[in-house]
């Protein structure tokens, strides 16, 4: 069955620029090399997740209990949230989630967790099936894309010029509300980037309709995973982003390593995807190129790995 869900404007960029700059800090730019590092791993969720998750709980009342499926990140974002507002949630995750996210969610005693399957599309499966609450997806919902574009009005006061903002792509949650920022502006391009083991976005783009790919084994869990049919965030991908590229897991642990020796910053995989792609040469850059370094929840031992 495929869900309506209404595509979102620059108006929802708007209102939920006011909701989530109510709450949220802008992060830091880091200016000191020749790529600019826009820093989500300093939010307090570890991640950008948290900017869509206020966005849409705000939408709603108090009382309303909000369902959803993630990866880990968003399901942090959605936990912060609830601590920041006062709500409940129930957040459906895959068995295998990265182990330090599910620490972090357990820690949360306004969120009910729920492990489920091997894969990302199994929780969200599950998900969808419960009959409780308010269903808030990660990427297919209007004020969740609309949130994490608001990346973007903090971009404004921060980078002078043309700029191109490369970020990761999974369910294009991200990518969408950048993209309808960007069309607001004629001097910014936006990139988006996938793990070239999971390619939902970019192969359903090519086909003109949903196609289920097969995902391997990728440090970038964050961006993994099939599209909800019928998700919005293609079309708008499509329409507002300049290009998709890949990445592979060689360039994503050099990237991972490249942020902590030369910028002390930890990243997790998908959040070290867009400075991968800049690294290597695969982004189209017009003016200056800014990597939205999206997350930090990374398992330790698979950091100390790819450190060593």
């Amino acid at each position: 069955m495929i869900r309506t869900v209404r595509v979102p404007d620059v108006d929802d960029l708007g209102k939920a620029w006011k909701q989530v700059s109510a709450v949220l800090r802008p992060t830091p730019v880091d200016t000191t090399g020749n790529i600019w590092l826009k820093l989500e791993t300093t939010q307090p969720s570890g991640s950008f997740k948290v900017r869509g998750a206020i966005a849409a709980m705000r939408d709603l009342a108090p009382d309303v209990e909000v369902v959803t499926a993630s990866a880990g990140n968003h399901g942090l974002g959605v936990a912060t949230a609830t601590a920041l507002l006062g709500a409940r949630a129930t957040v459906v995750v895959p068995g295998n989630a990265s182990p330090a996210k599910v620490s972090k969610l357990q820690a949360f005693g306004s969120v009910e967790l729920i492990q489920v399957g091997t894969t990302y599309d199994e929780a969200e499966q599950h998900a969808l099936s419960l009959t409780h609450g308010v269903y808030v997806s990660p990427y297919n919902d209007p004020a969740v894309i609309a949130g994490q574009g608001t990346i973007g009005y903090e971009l404004d006061a921060q980078v002078d010029g043309p700029m191109t903002v490369v970020c990761a792509v999974g369910g294009g949650g991200l990518a969408s509300g950048l993209g309808l920022w960007a069309s607001q502006r004629s001097d910014v391009r936006i990139v988006g980037v996938e793990s070239a083991e999971s390619v939902a976005m970019s192969e359903t783009i090519k086909a003109g309709h949903d196609v289920e790919i097969t995902v391997g084994e990728t440090i970038a869990d964050g961006i993994t995973g099939n599209l909800e049919p019928g998700s919005v965030t293609v079309g708008l991908i499509r329409d507002h982003v300049h290009s998709l590229v890949r990445v592979t897991e060689a360039e994503l642990r050099q990237a991972i390593r490249y942020l902590a020796g030369n910028h002390g910053v930890i990243a997790e995989g998908a959040g070290a995807a867009p400075l991968a792609a800049l690294l290597a040469g695969k982004v189209d850059v017009a003016g200056q190129p800014v990597a939205v370094i999206s997350g930090r929840n990374i398992a330790l031992p698979i950091l100390a790995n790819v450190l060593a």
